[in-house]
């Protein structure tokens, strides 16, 4: 091997990158690398149809409540008024059931009940007269029978005109004033519905952030659930680092750190979040002897209002911790 292909190995060692260490020179400070993530809350329709207005690009900033898309509302529209109608049509039938029957309806009934009455006053009258020919030897036991039948026969209408006439003037029963009502709440509940798909075609933003992808594009016809894009909350960003067990002791949650990204900017971040169990070294952060070794996953809060810190990015963190146990400084 010669001096160069020698040296060459050498570097190639020197800038592989730790998940954690201890700086060589001061005890005090711990090292540790990693990558920046953020909160990704991912859009989507509630309700189906054609994608009408969407101009948001990759990279715009937008702001919670902000109006990121609308969906076109026709069918709805056109939904919602039939439902309407339907309304319309079942608030009046319970209105009509409410006011009971006609003064009409009633005299109608009551004359009604009059004729049947005076029918069979008259058929009663032919009955007496054919029994007493029936009796005297001049009739007939048909004629007799005949004029029974009609007779009957006028007591059962006179019987149905007075239960009219009743049903009349109690007008309707509780139970189809209730069974009414209840068509005017399910039409009450399907307006609600509609009016609610309508306002949902107007889709806003949840939180304020930065679209870093766009799925949809206007024109589309879009099922219920279809994701739009993605918003990154770049405020609520944080560095995800790996930190091994000796070291773990040495930190707390609350902690300040300085993070230095690789242009050498710095700011300052706290441990917000501690791993309660361990893992191997995640694949991308460690060599491959490394990635054997268990560690801590450490989230460190980053203050990211300027939006220097983007997902993905690689940053150092930087702890000042007290010198390991057993350790003298010097």
């Amino acid at each position: 091997m010669t001096r160069t292909t020698l040296l060459t190995a050498a570097l190639a060692v020197m800038v592989v990158p730790v998940a954690c260490r201890s700086d060589a020179k001061d005890p005090n400070l711990l090292t540790a690398s990693g990558h920046v993530e953020a909160t990704d809350v991912r859009i989507s329709t509630k309700v189906a149809g054609r994608l009408q207005d969407f101009g948001l690009q990759e990279g715009d900033a937008v702001k919670s409540g902000q109006v990121l898309a609308r969906i076109d509302t026709t069918d709805v529209a056109l939904t919602l008024e039939q439902a309407r109608a339907e309304r319309q049509q079942s608030a009046a039938d319970l209105q009509l059931r409410r006011a009971g029957s006609r003064q009409e309806d009633i005299a109608a009934g009551a004359a009604q009940v009059a004729q049947a009455e005076a029918e069979l006053d008259g058929a009663q009258k032919d009955l007496d007269r054919m029994q007493g020919l029936l009796d005297r030897g001049s009739g007939t036991p048909k004629s007799r029978d005949d004029a029974r039948t009609r007779r009957d026969m006028a007591a059962a209408r006179l019987k149905a005109a007075r239960e009219t006439l009743a049903r009349l003037k109690n007008g309707s029963r509780p139970e189809e004033i209730e069974s009414a009502r209840a068509r005017v709440g399910v039409s009450d509940a399907r307006i609600a519905q509609l009016d609610q798909q309508i306002r949902d075609a107007t889709v806003v933003s949840p939180t304020q952030g930065v679209v870093t992808e766009k799925i949809a594009q206007a024109g589309e016809l879009l099922q219920a659930g279809s994701p739009l894009c993605v918003i990154t909350d770049l405020a609520d960003a944080w560095l995800t680092v790996y930190v091994g067990e000796p070291d773990l002791g040495r930190i707390r949650i609350g902690q300040e750190a300085d993070v230095v990204t690789d242009d050498g900017q710095r700011r300052k971040g706290r441990i917000t979040f501690v791993a309660a169990q361990a893992e191997f070294t995640p694949k991308n952060v460690q060599t491959r002897d490394e990635r054997v070794k268990l560690v801590y996953k450490v989230k460190v809060g980053l203050d990211n209002k300027d939006g220097l810190f983007k997902p993905g990015m690689p940053a150092e963190a930087r702890f000042h911790v007290a010198s390991p146990a057993g350790k003298a400084q010097r």
